[in-house]
């Protein structure tokens, strides 16, 4: 176990390394520059600024103080922000993706594997067609199109829920926005739960497993069901990833301070240091919740050895 984790930490430092070179340069050669806005500074102000937050230097230069920095645990200051740093920030609003995205993944993960398991035991019946039909269209139509529909027929017409807002994480406040975000997840792991299940269910062992007279729901549930979610936990350490960082649409069409929408506007605004903090996170969250998902798979199968 710990040469495994020593191996993924090898290979981590140096891909962390790749996407903070990648996003810096990125940025920068972005045109625009965060000091344009509506009111138009003079030159000599502009350079002023620019000295004040070290981006009058060489951009080689300002790449390894940035990294020497981001070693140290300090994003820097917010461009747009005034007198807030990038963990200022991401701390105040890293709460409402956080909260959105674990609902979502979690009701995703039920109704999802619920749903496979039901397809693939009725197969080429009812309950899969119907199963799958609701896995396909909650794959192709996409989140801004799901989330209007969603707000005008159970806000706008029937007035059960709010339009938008946060509310403080209230309840119903929290419905639009967590379904929007767990129906296309639904449909992936349902998919992924069926197309696992029903290899699983025409196995060598599952054959002997009823041979011997055990009864179907015990085969699922002890047998067949934690052989058919390998594929899925492979799956869930990326969807975790983008769900836990917020959802750039979800989150500007109903009006959520969360990690998604200051992402959107930072980038709009050219807050370099705002943007770059996201990525790095979001780089983490992908590279802890791959390791995690690793461990998981190698819980679940005994023919998978850590080394």
């Amino acid at each position: 176990m710990l040469r495994f984790l020593f191996r993924r930490l090898l290979v981590a430092i140096p891909t962390l390394f790749l996407v903070i070179t990648v996003a810096f340069f990125m940025m920068r050669a972005a045109p625009g520059s965060p000091f344009v806005n509506e009111r138009q500074l003079s030159p000599e102000v502009e350079k002023v600024i620019q000295a004040q937050y070290g981006m009058d230097r060489p951009l080689v230069e300002q790449y390894v103080s940035y990294l020497g920095d981001v070693v140290r645990g300090d994003f820097g200051p917010s461009l747009k922000y005034r007198d807030k740093t990038v963990l200022d920030i991401l701390k105040e609003n890293y709460g409402v993706s956080l909260k959105l995205g674990l609902s979502a993944i979690l009701i995703a993960a039920l109704m999802g594997v619920s749903l496979g398991v039901i397809a693939a035991l009725r197969q080429n019946k009812v309950a899969d067609y119907a199963t799958m039909t609701l896995a396909i269209l909650g794959v192709c139509i996409p989140t801004f199109v799901t989330a209007p529909l969603l707000v005008l027929f159970f806000a706008s017409r029937l007035g059960w829920l709010p339009t938008a807002g946060w509310n403080n994480g209230a309840l119903l406040n929290m419905v639009l926005p967590v379904a929007v975000l767990a129906l296309p997840q639904i449909a992936i792991i349902s998919r992924l739960t069926r197309a696992g299940m029903i290899e699983v269910l025409r196995s060598n062992y599952i054959r002997t497993a009823r041979a011997k007279g055990l009864p179907d729901n015990l085969i699922v549930r002890k047998h067949a069901l934690r052989a058919a979610i390998l594929p899925l936990v492979s799956y869930l350490g990326p969807a975790c990833a983008g769900l836990l960082t917020g959802s750039l649409v979800v989150e500007k069409i109903f009006n959520l301070p969360g990690l998604g929408k200051f992402f959107v506007i930072s980038a709009l605004q050219r807050d370099y240091t705002v943007v770059m903090g996201m990525v790095i996170v979001y780089a983490l969250l992908i590279l802890t919740l791959n390791l995690i998902a690793d461990m998981m798979y190698a819980a679940l199968d005994p023919r998978v050895k850590l080394s």
